[in-house]
Formats: C-alpha cells, structure tokens, sequence
C-alpha cells in the first residue's frame, strides 16, 4: 500500500465493529497477552494504520485480524484488512477451514511447523474457527484426486501408524509436548499424510487410515497445545476433525469436538464451548462404549458450570459416574484414551467442574484423586499438573502449607518434562507465594528455592 495513501478497509470495518482508536489497539493487546507476548500498539499508532495506511508488523497485524474477527463473529483475514500478508505471502488463515482436501491441508500446517514458520507457531487462537464444526453436520465429500499412483495400502499399515501414534503419545505424558515434537510432525508429514492418499484393498481400510491419521493429527495439536502455540494447536485440531467425519468413525469427531471445547474454557474463551461439548457429547451418545462416553458427559458438565448452570453441570457429572460403573470391563478406542483411564478423566474433570461452582475444598480431593488413578511414571506431566490443581484449590482455602506439601508433590513429577504448561505452573506458584516467603514462611521459601532451580534446568 503506498505510503500516506487511507486504509479504507481498515477504517469501514472498524466502523462496522463500532470500535474507537483506542478500543481498538487495547484489543490488540489483549489479543497479544493471550500468546504471552507484549505489543505497545496505542491509539496513535492504529490512526497511523487508518489514516496513512501504515503496515503493522506481521504479529500485530494477526493480532488485529483477530481481534476484529472476535468483535464481529465472522473470520476477518488480512486482505480483508487491506494489509499483506506475512512472511512472503504466507496463507495466515490455513487450517482454520473444513475443506474438501484435510491431508493437504494437514500436510502444509505440518510443513510449517517443522520449520518453526512464524506465521503459524505465533497465531492467535481464532474464535470465529470454533463455529465451524458446530455446522459442520454431513461428511466430506471424498477426496478422488492426488491418490499416489502404484501405492497400495493394508492392514499393515493402517497399524504401523496406530503403533507410532500409542507409542508418541505415552511419551508425550512422559516426558512433555516438545519432546519428540519435530520428529513426530516430520512423520505426520511424509509418513501419514502420503498413506492416506494410498489405495487401499477396500474401503474400511482407507477409512481405519483416516480415523489414526486424525488421531495423529489431534497427537500434533496437544504437543503444540502443550507447547503454548495455542493457534497452532487449534488448526491441527481442525483437520483432525475433518479426517474423522471423513473416516466415519463413531464418536471420534465428537472427541475432537470435545478437545476444542477444553481448549476454548482453558483459554478463557467460553464463546461456543457450551455447544461444542454439547455436540461432541451428541456424536458419541449410543455409538461408544459407556466408560468412553463418561469422557463426553463430564467435559459437558465442566462446560456447563463455566455458563453458570450449576445444577445442569452436577446432572451431567452424574451422568459420567454412572457410565462408569456401568462399563467397567469394555474396551475404550484408542483415540479416547489420550489423557489415560477415563476413571482418572472423570476425577479431574469433576474437580474442574466444582472448582467452577466455587467449592474448592472438593475440588482439592478430587484432583488429588485423579492424580493417584494414573500411574506416575507413565503420565508424569499429566499428575504433576493434577497436583499443581490440587494444590491450587487449597490455597485458595488459606491452608498455605498443605498447598507447598502438595506443589511439592507436583514438582517430584516434572523433572525431565519439556513442558510450557508444567514451566508456566511453577511460574503461578512462585508469584502466589510471594507474600508468604517475605513473611518468612519457611515451606514457601524452601518451595521457591526449589522452584527457581526447576526454572533454571528447564530451559
């Protein structure tokens, strides 16, 4: 755009949005906290953008995309902005679609990935992308074209992939997100991605490869999800949606419905979690077994509590014990144990559940639980943070020491863990225990000490 030359794009949209100068840039900074980073945009500078056609930098510019999206509930690219875009003309809105091709598209975004591409590994979370699966009601059309000429595809296959996704996944529990991260999407790319192109002996063949791509592709969203790319997470999430209508396994969409759903209430961004968890849980109703659909009623009953529905929430935490004990000796899918036996999910999930209705005592108890129904040395980042939860639940109770025993407990898990929610965890205890260490608190102090080391290692 040439210099001092109006962005009228710009400027008719932030009419439309109803948005001052000011109200403007103070969303872009909202936008840019929830990434972690610091923009210092102000009312000056978005005048400059309207006014003299100005270009923010590429993260301020996606910042800005998004934060009009949010303001008008429809997804606003940067060519709708009149900006160009980032990183030599880097598609900033790719996988933020359901499109008919999800392999290509999961293939790009991975693509991307492994090469650490700004224009995706900094994206903000997309609140307008959360609608789309919620319309999202018939299957894919089936993809005819880019099937590799002279590979055929079996059973072998379909469970060399399973096989690399169950042994992926119990190390990321292990030993965190970013461990085995680059290795794993560089497999999803070359590995999975020309598999499902393949031809197949008969069709449920092709259909078991899409339902483990579409776990792989969910594997890829938690590591970067784990990882603090939350944009990133949410894109991967979305083809894995897409390759599991296509797949037509029952259930497995409304899994990753649900996933989103988590993802949106962890962010703070309740706006259509309600009717993703809904919707998840509506896909797997009387296709899954019962102990894999107390999965489904419990992320509902959290998301319920969130919307201020505390009695509908405790019906529905109900619900989930019930399918439990109803179920005990069935097999769950593969894809729905990605956090561990559902009795653990359920346990944690419940204190979620309590914590939003403000009975933080309970909660306490119950993430202690979860955490004591999954083995530690297998799921050592996913105890740790149950423990951290517990710990957290106690301190808002004013019991400061049973709370450093229990962060204590927490931080016995996470050496080795090459985690940003574990690192940010530590982070929020030691800002807690600030007033208590200058007190003097001697466990507080220990704690810290401890905590601070932990940081040290971490890096």
């Amino acid at each position: 755009m040439p210099k001092h030359t109006p962005n009228t794009q710009l400027k008719q949209l932030l009419v439309e949005a109803g948005l001052t100068y000011e109200t403007t840039a103070r969303s872009v900074r909202a936008v840019a906290a929830e990434l972690g980073e610091e923009l210092r945009t102000n009312k000056a500078g978005v005048h400059h953008w309207v006014g003299y056609g100005a270009v923010p930098d590429g993260f301020a510019a996606r910042c800005l995309a998004e934060a009009l999206s949010r303001r008008l509930g429809r997804r606003v690219t940067l060519r709708d902005l009149g900006l160009p875009s980032p990183d030599g003309g880097e598609d900033d809105s790719i996988g933020l679609d359901l499109g008919p091709d999800p392999v290509g598209v999961l293939a790009t975004i991975g693509e991307a990935d492994v090469r650490r591409r700004g224009f995706l590994t900094a994206s903000a979370y997309s609140m307008a992308a959360t609608v789309l699966p919620l319309g999202h009601v018939r299957e894919i059309s089936e993809r005819t074209t880019a099937i590799r000429r002279g590979a055929t595809a079996g059973t072998a296959e379909v469970r060399a992939v399973r096989d690399m996704v169950v042994m992926f996944t119990e190390m990321d529990e292990r030993l965190g997100g970013r461990h085995g991260r680059s290795a794993f999407v560089q497999y999803l790319v070359t590995d999975v991605a020309p598999l499902c192109r393949a031809r197949f002996r008969h069709d449920d063949l092709r259909r078991q490869m899409l339902s483990v791509a579409s776990s792989a592709a969910h594997l890829a969203g938690w590591k970067a999800y784990d990882s603090g790319e939350q944009g990133l997470a949410q894109r991967y999430y979305m083809q894995s949606f897409a390759l599991a209508v296509e797949s037509g396994e029952p259930g497995q969409d409304g899994f990753v419905m649900r996933t989103m759903a988590q993802q949106g209430m962890k962010l703070h961004r309740p706006e259509h979690c309600l009717d993703l968890a809904a919707g998840g849980l509506a896909r797997a109703r009387g296709h899954l077994p019962p102990r894999a659909e107390a999965l489904f009623h419990i992320t509902h009953a959290h998301a319920l509590a969130k919307a201020g529905r505390g009695r509908a929430a405790v019906t529905e935490v109900e619900a989930a014990r019930t399918a439990l004990a109803t179920g005990r000796e069935e097999e769950v899918p593969f894809w729905a144990l990605a956090w561990g036996p559902p009795e653990a999910t359920v346990a944690s999930r419940t204190a979620k559940v309590l914590e939003a209705l403000g009975d933080h005592r309970r909660a306490a108890r119950h993430y202690t639980r979860a955490a004591s129904s999954r083995p530690s040395d297998t799921y050592a980042r996913i105890v740790a943070l149950d423990l951290v939860a517990a710990a957290e639940s106690q301190f808002k109770q004013g019991g400061v020491e049973e709370a450093c025993a229990t962060w204590s407990r927490a931080m016995d898990h996470m050496d080795g863990i090459a985690s940003a929610r574990t690192r940010k965890a530590v982070h929020t205890m030691r800002r807690a225990l600030v007033p208590y260490r200058t007190r003097g608190l001697r466990c507080a102090a220990e704690l810290d000490e401890r905590a601070g080391g932990f940081l040290t290692g971490a890096r």
